[in-house]
């Protein structure tokens, strides 16, 4: 039971973590397209 307790316990200190810092880069890659949003959908 004391595992299941710990476990539960490592796993919500950790998960606010998880969702820290930078994934990836804000500007498309060198060499991509750069599209402007709001765009005009075709109708």
């Amino acid at each position: 039971m004391r595992l299941i307790l710990y476990m539960l316990l490592i796993y919500v200190l950790a998960a606010p973590l998880s969702a820290c810092g930078k994934k990836a880069s804000i500007e498309p890659p060198p060499g991509t397209k750069k599209t402007d949003y709001p765009r005009s959908y075709p109708g």
